[in-house]
């Protein structure tokens, strides 16, 4: 540090600008004389300011090896920790000429390490994934990656690649330029291994497995209808005694089930059972991440509508509720969203789940969960949901018998539409049949002051204010509520609603005025 200091007080490092020439025989002394001086922070901005980073980018057009190392060095230092610099660097180019020096030095185990450090600082611009993207890093990447037997070696590649791949071009070109092989035969080496360094490498390589079926082009390409090699050996993981191995093996699951047809083909030959099998070996104590994951794969696999009776008639509701115990979040999210996805316009189904108390009594649990919004948010419309679609009377009886019905009511004023839109349809079901039994619990809920405040709203949306309307004619059938309706001067609201511009929401006006005014 004194050193640098006084290098920085005698005014050399304006010299050493002119000195950074390809013709120079100290060209190397000098970069590598900037390199150590640039290891003190101090130094960094007095580099800078002394004009070095444009000839030192210049420099790596050099075919000499010593200068090239010296010179990525020297802005390696320079710029470290520092994302305008970074970004400078990106601007100048130099992105491309270290890719092409990676390819032409890669006997050179030194020139390799400096190549490797600087696109591990780089990549983690979202700048750079544009440039990268137009090189061929993932060519250069992969053989490199083959050469390597040493951990470390191997390490400092990944480190390089977590963050390329999250660019969904690079991942294509990754899978591509076949990293997907070299990641599955890292898995097959080290899956029995107890070794700390092989379990790290085997858990990075299966992650990044998962990170490349992110993208869907690169995802499309390795399902390969299903038939695929990497398909068929991901699906080997689940089964796997290695908790690693069934994390990624479900994940990747779930990443191949984002469209239909992938989905419709993996339930056809049976991976409900195996991931089923799966939620079993982690009912009691079981691995938090490996839950969460196999129901994230259930919950996609039950989109496509010809999955669903396939799904509820193999079991799949059963093997999920075994989770209604857990107290962890995710897992939660992930069991209300698996159940919903099943019951969609499955009224049998919708029914037997609707009447069972237990899961009942625990969504209207998790309807206050106010810490956990996604679990609330995901309770409310599998309550909604459960009414929607069975529309049976002993289901809302056990709904209002267990609390249900002021978490619907709140749920209507919701800030999504789509919720709001759900909680007013499953009301209007519980008012046309079930009124009675559900009177007392609307009214202390103040269902119809927040109708009136749904229909004076000029930012309710038109679906949001006709199935208001349709909810208050099915509530003219309850005494005391009728009497709210009439106390709150709703024909005013309603008869605005005639010249809505939306048809439906006008017709629904006009009905709704009819209604009032013969009811009054």
């Amino acid at each position: 540090m004194e050193t640098s200091e006084k290098i920085q007080g005698s005014g050399i490092l304006q010299l050493f600008a002119s000195l950074l020439i390809p013709q120079s025989s100290c060209t190397a002394k000098v970069a590598n004389i900037i390199a150590e001086v640039a290891k003190n922070e101090f130094m960094r901005i007095p580099c800078v300011d002394a004009g070095l980073i444009s000839p030192l980018v210049q420099l790596l057009n050099s075919k000499d090896q010593e200068v090239l190392l010296q010179t990525g060095r020297a802005l390696g230092n320079i710029c470290y920790d520092s994302h305008s610099l970074q970004a400078q660097l990106i601007n100048m180019g130099v992105i491309p000429t270290l890719v092409k020096l990676l390819g032409i030095h890669c006997q050179n185990a030194a020139l390799t390490e400096m190549c490797l450090v600087a696109f591990g600082n780089l990549a983690e611009l979202e700048s750079s994934k544009e440039q990268f993207a137009g090189t061929n890093i993932a060519e250069e990447l992969v053989k490199l990656f083959k050469k390597q037997i040493e951990h470390d070696k191997r390490e400092m590649i990944f480190e390089v690649l977590a963050p390329l791949a999250e660019n969904d071009a690079i991942k294509l070109q990754l899978v591509e330029a076949g990293l997907v092989e070299c990641l599955l035969e890292i898995v097959q080496q080290k899956v029995d291994s107890d070794k700390e360094d092989d379990i790290a490498e085997l858990k990075t390589a299966s992650d990044l497995m998962v990170l490349l079926l992110l993208g869907d082009e690169s995802m499309q390409k390795l399902f390969e209808g299903g038939k695929g090699n990497v398909f068929q050996r991901v699906l080997s993981w689940i089964p796997s005694s290695n908790h690693q191995l069934q994390l990624a093996g479900a994940l990747a699951i779930a990443n191949f089930a984002r469209n239909d047809g992938n989905c419709i083909h993996m339930v056809d030959h049976g991976i409900v059972e195996k991931l089923m099998d799966l939620l079993d070996r982690h009912v009691e104590d079981g691995n938090v991440t490996v839950q969460h994951a196999a129901l994230s794969a259930l919950r996609n696999l039950a989109i496509p509508v010809v999955n669903k009776a396939k799904m509820l008639s193999a079991g799949v509701t059963e093997a999920v509720l075994k989770f209604l115990k857990s107290e962890m979040p995710p897992v939660q999210f992930k069991l209300l969203g698996t159940l919903r996805m099943l019951i969609d316009a499955q009224a049998e189904a919708a029914e037997q789940l609707g009447k069972n108390v237990k899961l009942v009594e625990r969504l209207v649990e998790w309807c206050e969960a106010k810490d956990h919004a996604g679990v609330m948010g995901e309770s409310n419309r599998l309550l909604s949901a459960l009414i929607r679609h069975s529309k049976s009377k002993d289901v809302i009886k056990t709904i209002v018998q267990s609390g249900g019905i002021k978490h619907l009511v709140t749920m209507a004023t919701s800030e999504h539409v789509i919720m709001q839109n759900e909680a007013l349809v499953a009301l209007a079901l519980i008012a046309a049949l079930e009124l009675g039994t559900a009177e007392k619990d609307l009214e202390s809920a103040k269902l119809v002051q927040i109708l009136h405040r749904l229909l004076e709203d000029e930012r309710s949306a038109p679906e949001i204010k006709y199935n208001s309307m349709v909810l208050i004619c099915a509530l003219m059938g309850s005494e005391s509520l009728h009497k709210e309706v009439q106390d709150l001067a709703f024909l005013d609201v309603v008869s605005k609603l005639r010249s809505h511009e939306n048809k439906s929401v006008a017709q629904q006006a006009s009905l709704t005025e009819q209604r009032l005014t013969v009811e009054s």
